[in-house]
């Protein structure tokens, strides 16, 4: 109770004297099913309740968009202190078939000066990133850009084919993340990626935050009944997430036919939406487990913590990962994650101390440590406590408080550039 009082002081304290207003701009927000409009959200919830305010620039999404994540069409209430503007977007190519991208005008840092905002936060280059690069020109406000994307792993499986174009692509994010003050990302490998093609600003690492308030452990008996809730067997694989076609969905699945007869009740619970949806479930009827493999689409909140708590294993072979809430969401539940040897997997999952890695496209692999991990249910155990240990340093009060003091920071550094 003291420290809970001691707190709301300390926040009091800062709406009076470190008051911070920040301006915020992204081409992917709520509805579209996606880890960064997650972490945008549980970034701005906490920095609200440190004192700041925050105003969103984010696209403006149709019916159809809410109805694909089964969610009423409003406006999302974040907390007080937090305003979200909508801004024109055409609809650009996704796996969800929920992408935008905001047309960009140059003219919205007119909008902006009336907010008069001390610094402004830029999570993508597209429309929205070049609204905030206008803005951060015209208003003389420091710019910190957060890269979200591993751009190479994304250009393999897009439109783009031709060499000369994704290399173009590649100089292009360097070049406009050399317009920020500081640059931050989920894992250092988007970085390291970024340094190869001309990216030379000042950087950090800055984990997603961790909602720890909705994803801990279940008892025994919890899970049981979580199990009979959602219908799944007595051995739940658990796999949250789009559904596209560098998410390696399908190499889940082929582990799953291959241990259909080594593993009694097991099932394969599959939350999420994508367009690589239609051919994974037709993999399941040509593989003749289409009895083990739950396809719930994409859940509600509540069902969404509630399924992790039901599982026994998350199971995760994307080679485009900067970090995956997802898994790190089952870290917090305290079930083991079995994920690729892969980018931002491989530097949060460490390998038989809170998880276990396979190489990219192993699914033999795959299947082998589900095994190992079901008959060795002490190991299991071992391996989630650890993850659950390990993921408390994300917590969303922790990376908020990251954040204010890099925001701080910069904002300082920025004010003495000036005199």
């Amino acid at each position: 109770m003291k420290e809970k009082t001691s707190r709301q002081k300390n926040i009091l304290i800062k709406k009076f004297f470190l008051f911070m207003k920040i301006a915020v701009f992204s081409d992917n927000f709520y509805p579209e099913l996606s880890g960064i409009s997650d972490s945008l959200v549980e970034q701005a919830r906490e920095l609200s309740h440190l004192g700041h305010e925050i105003d969103f620039f984010v696209p403006r999404y149709g019916k159809k968009d809410f109805a694909i994540s089964h969610l009423p069409y409003e406006e999302i209430h974040i907390s007080e202190g937090i305003t979200v503007k909508r801004l024109f977007a055409l609809p650009f190519p996704a796996p969800t078939k929920q992408g935008r991208m905001i047309v960009p005008t140059f003219l919205r840092w007119i909008h902006l000066s009336k907010k008069h905002p001390d610094i402004i936060h830029t999570h993508l280059f597209f429309g929205a990133g070049l609204e905030a690069l206008v803005a951060s020109f015209f208003l003389r406000r420091p710019l910190i850009g957060t890269s979200h994307t591993p751009l190479t792993e994304f250009l393999r499986y897009g439109p783009i084919q031709a060499k000369f174009l994704q290399k173009f692509a590649l100089r292009f994010v360097s070049w406009y993340y050399n317009r920020c003050d500081f640059v931050t990302a989920p894992s250092q490998g988007i970085l390291d990626e970024m340094k190869k093609n001309g990216f030379y600003k000042p950087s950090r690492v800055i984990s997603n935050p961790i909602d720890l308030d909705n994803f801990f452990p279940a008892g025994i008996d919890e899970k049981i009944q979580l199990k009979k809730k959602f219908g799944l067997d007595s051995f739940v694989i658990l796999y949250t997430g789009r559904l596209a076609q560098e998410k390696h969905v399908d190499d889940i699945i082929r582990a799953i036919a291959i241990l259909k007869e080594k593993i009694p009740g097991l099932c394969l619970a599959i939350t999420g939406h994508g367009d690589a949806e239609d051919s994974l479930r037709t993999l399941t009827k040509e593989l003749g487990i289409g009895e083990k493999v739950r396809f719930f689409g994409t859940v509600s909140t509540e069902d969404h913590s509630l399924i992790y708590r039901a599982a026994d294993i998350f199971a995760i072979m994307s080679t485009a990962e900067t970090q995956s809430l997802s898994m790190m969401k089952a870290m917090a539940t305290g079930i083991p994650p079995i994920g690729t040897r892969a980018r931002g997997l491989a530097e949060y999952i460490h390998d038989d101390e809170n998880g276990s890695l396979v190489e990219p496209g192993d699914y033999k692999a795959l299947a082998d440590m589900i095994l190992f991990l079901y008959e060795h249910p002490e190991e299991r155990r071992r391996l989630g406590k650890g993850g659950t240990a390990f993921v408390k340093q994300f917590s969303r009060e922790k990376i908020g408080k990251e954040w204010e003091n890099l925001y701080t920071k910069v904002l300082d550094q920025f004010n003495q550039t000036k005199k």
